[in-house]
């Protein structure tokens, strides 16, 4: 009877999350020797996103694209992940800083006010201004927190509501994560705080690990794709597995937890794109300064060694050609050309 008892409780509390949101995942592995990796599903509900990399030199000057832009001037050089040709969605820059963008329904931004006269960043921009902005979780922490500019949300061009909130991590293995709830900022910062998925919110997500670290362990997982399940399962897998100083053997580690976060293809419900394909991974090996990219429609692993780029100012923004192009594999640091640069998707304002 106790042990039903407790199953049903298991049940109930996998229960607890919201049916719709996107089944974006992220872990941080901390290896032996400063060996620190950062790896991220991206799960969609449509089966293209139009996907390139792309190269920023120091220099850049950028823009938000909105009524009342945020502009700047990038002090570091990226690779980042960018989807509808429009938004920033993942990356990494030359100092090791890492910033992903996962789906989050339950995200509510600052109401505009005549007496706000803040200017503002679309969420399309907001991986390009952390990673063209700050070397380190700390520093880019104490800046966000000042909350400068107003963070606007935008609908894609599917028509989704793009709300989302966003993680960085460091080469030091430091993390944050940002939300915004009921129109005000939180932000949760530290090294513990190595996993986000999607829905709930991410401190009922950690009450949620909690829960299964006294019941689970590793004789007992959740095992459905919902956010907090897959929540879970990153927690446990990417501290249980080996933690090593070999830069090939942390990489290939985070890859497999990732993938055992995946969903997979053809598994999808209408209308609720928490239940929906794996469409790429990505693993930033910070420590080394290698961004890996794999689409679930490809043959390979792609790779860009970011000390072997060029970042100097002026020397160009660069794509690698990925939409389109689904047979490239392997080492990519040289293919990058040059490209104009396209405009952040913009908020209907």
């Amino acid at each position: 009877m106790k042990t039903r008892i407790a199953l049903a409780a298991l049940f109930s509390a996998s229960l607890l999350a919201p049916a719709v949101s996107e089944a974006c995942s992220r872990a941080v592995y901390m290896g032996k020797e400063g060996q620190i990796v950062t790896g991220r599903t991206m799960d969609w509900f449509v089966s293209d996103m139009d996907t390139n990399l792309w190269l920023y030199p120091r220099g850049l000057d950028r823009t938000s694209n909105t009524k009342r832009p945020v502009t700047w001037k990038s002090k570091y050089g990226s690779v980042v992940t960018t989807i509808y040709e429009g938004a920033a969605a993942d990356g990494m820059n030359e100092k090791g800083l890492v910033a992903n963008v996962l789906y989050l329904p339950d995200s509510k931004y600052p109401v505009a006010s005549a007496s706000d006269k803040r200017p503002t960043l679309a969420v399309s921009g907001w991986v390009q201004y952390v990673l063209d902005n700050y070397a380190t979780t700390a520093e880019a922490v104490e800046a966000l927190r000042k909350e400068v500019f107003r963070t606007v949300p935008i609908e894609t061009p599917t028509g989704e509501p793009g709300t989302v909130h966003f993680a960085i991590s460091d080469a030091s293995g430091d993390s944050a994560i940002f939300e915004f709830l009921d129109g005000k900022l939180t932000i949760h910062h530290g090294k513990e705080y190595q996993v986000m998925t999607n829905s709930p919110p991410f401190d009922q997500q950690l009450s949620l690990n909690k829960y299964w670290q006294t019941v689970g362990g590793s004789t007992f997982l959740p095992g459905t794709n919902r956010a907090s399940d897959r929540f879970v399962r990153a927690s446990f897998y990417i501290n249980e597995a080996k933690q090593s100083a070999d830069p090939r053997e942390a990489v290939a580690t985070v890859f497999s937890v990732m993938r055992n976060v995946s969903v997979p293809i053809g598994i999808k419900i209408p209308g609720q794109p928490n239940i929906a394909d794996t469409l790429w991974l990505s693993v930033s090996d910070q420590k080394n300064k290698v961004y890996y990219y794999q689409s679930t429609n490809s043959p390979g692993i792609i790779w860009a060694k970011l000390s072997e780029l060029d970042f100097k100012e002026g020397s160009g923004v660069r794509k690698l050609q990925l939409d389109g192009n689904p047979d490239v594999a392997g080492d990519q640091t040289r293919n990058f050309k040059s490209a104009e640069l396209f405009k952040f998707l913009a908020p209907k304002e």
